[in-house]
């Protein structure tokens, strides 16, 4: 993984600031004869925007070497039109700009103030806004992330070419607050974590690999309060987990139940996380075409959001007693692998008739979504890569929000907003999808007809969670993984949702 660029206040005088790049971020309608900045190298900006060679465009970016003065570049960068434009946007920008910077081999950096004034203004005039210097930590922090945990030491060349992708050192910036820069560390060091776990493949990370690092979080946390419990497969009989332990019985790496916990004095309400934990997903018995067997790695992604959540609402004390539950099972055909027709008890009591193993993620969230409950919770979240229908619906940039609660729905979809992570709120109720889940010989069958696939999937989870309970069920497919660099991602898993849930958590705790 590459080094993190250190991100510091800038004092004085811009002309006496000695580093590589100055950074100046500009809109479309910002690039006329007034354009908005009055450094020492005014003319040179707008000679440039005067030629055409600079429009502002969203993504744009022109290098100008200088000649005057202790910097050696100006980067122009393009934010786009007003209409286009958010602090959200800058953030991504930001992240952007750096991993370019690093690629042309810059180790500082400044953020000229001309191309931020208008969002410490936004901050100050919409206190419902994400501050602006939490973005920007959040930028630096997320920029340069890479998961090379297993990459085999580079020739001297191919090193040197490595660096300059990460060579950014320094960023710097002004009127830099220091609560924001640290609370905005923190969502990126979640995610960080959260992606890094995710990107582990299952040859490593097995269901008892995860719940042992799920132990190794709560002992480094132990002092600020989090805990954690792993249930092996003796202790699921005993439970009455019977859904959980059908799915992962396929496999010789046998499923574990983790339940983290966090319970600071004088808590204000009680929040239950779930997340998906199929450390790797060949389908079972209905197996998978080998080109969909690709990335199933990260079926474990909802898993390992709620661990990077868990970590980050600890750092931040949250006055929240918060509960991460977690299902996790290798899904794998075998002699003893659950079966189509097979009927499995969930811990609620209901039954549920396999009618594809391949529709394995609701089965084990079931027992999951059953605990939660009992828990008698002010809300339950939880996060799945639980169906292919919600990436044909929703594409890869948008993850399916599901809920019953307009309240609830509300509220996340505002921190969503906030953070940049677009979600959809989707039908959660649907009669005709709805009788669907019926079955002849069971309580319920886990996977329906052709069409409304992830309705039915969040109608199957409903069934397991008490109807007074505010829930919300986020479907992660499509989102959690990147195939190229886009914004703050780099290539490999995301951990998207991670840091709208602690947005929301935030929100919570300061009621």
């Amino acid at each position: 993984m590459s080094k993190l660029p250190k991100l510091k206040l800038c004092e004085g005088a811009l002309k006496k600031w000695k580093g590589d790049a100055l950074v100046l971020l500009l809109r479309e309608e910002d690039c006329t004869d007034s354009i908005p900045f009055a450094g020492p190298y005014e003319e040179t900006v707008k000679e440039m925007v005067r030629r055409k060679d600079f429009t502002g465009k969203k993504g744009s970016m022109l290098r100008i070497p200088l000649l005057e003065g202790d910097a050696k570049n100006l980067y122009l960068v393009g934010l786009g039109k007003t209409e286009e434009g958010s602090a959200v946007l800058v953030r991504d920008t930001v992240a952007q700009t750096l991993r370019a910077l690093g690629r042309h081999n810059c180790e500082s950096a400044l953020l000229l103030p001309e191309g931020l004034e208008r969002f410490w203004e936004n901050e100050e005039k919409d206190k419902n806004s994400v501050p602006a210097s939490e973005l920007l930590a959040e930028a630096a922090e997320l920029a340069g992330y890479s998961f090379d945990a297993y990459k085999k030491k580079k020739a001297p060349d191919e090193e040197k070419e490595e660096e300059k992708k990460s060579a950014l050192k320094e960023l710097s910036a002004p009127e830099l607050k220091e609560k924001a820069v640290e609370r905005g560390r923190v969502y990126a060091s979640a995610q960080r974590y959260a992606r890094d776990l995710a990107n582990e493949p299952g040859n490593v990370i097995n269901p008892s690999e995860l719940a042992e690092r799920a132990l190794a979080l709560a002992e480094s946390c132990k002092e600020a309060g989090l805990n954690c419990v792993v249930w092996d497969e003796k202790r699921l009989k005993e439970e009455r987990m019977g859904a959980l332990l059908a799915v992962g019985s396929g496999s010789h790496n046998p499923p574990r139940f983790i339940h983290m916990s966090y319970k600071p004095q004088k808590a204000r309400k009680k929040i239950v996380l779930v997340g998906k934990g199929i450390t790797f997903d060949s389908g079972g018995l209905n197996i998978k075409p080998d080109n969909y067997m690709a990335t199933m790695k990260g079926d474990k992604s909802g898993a390992c959001n709620v661990l990077g959540i868990m970590k980050g609402a600890v750092e931040l004390g949250l006055k929240l007693e918060l509960h991460g539950l977690i299902a996790a099972a290798e899904n794998m055909p075998s002699g003893t692998a659950y079966r189509p027709d097979d009927i499995v008890r969930a811990r609620n009591g209901k039954t549920i008739e396999i009618t594809n193993t391949d529709a394995e993620g609701r089965v084990i969230l079931a027992d999951a979504l059953s605990l939660a409950s009992e828990l008698k919770p002010d809300a339950i979240i939880d996060m799945a890569t639980l169906t292919g229908a919600c990436v044909v619906a929703l594409g890869k940039g948008t993850a399916g929000l599901f809920t019953r609660d307009d309240d609830l729905a509300e509220e996340l979809l505002a921190s969503a907003r906030r953070r940049g992570e677009r979600l959809w709120r989707l039908p959660a109720e649907d009669e005709v999808i709805a009788e669907g889940l019926k079955s002849n010989v069971a309580d319920l069958v886990n996977s329906g007809g052709r069409y409304g696939g992830a309705t039915f999937g969040a109608l199957f989870l409903a069934e397991f969670v008490e109807k007074d309970i505010p829930w919300a069920h986020l479907d992660i497919a499509g989102v959690d993984f990147c195939d190229k660099e886009r914004g703050v991602y780099s290539k490999g898993a995301t951990a998207f949702g991670v840091r709208t849930c602690l947005d929301y958590l935030c929100r919570l705790s300061e009621e």
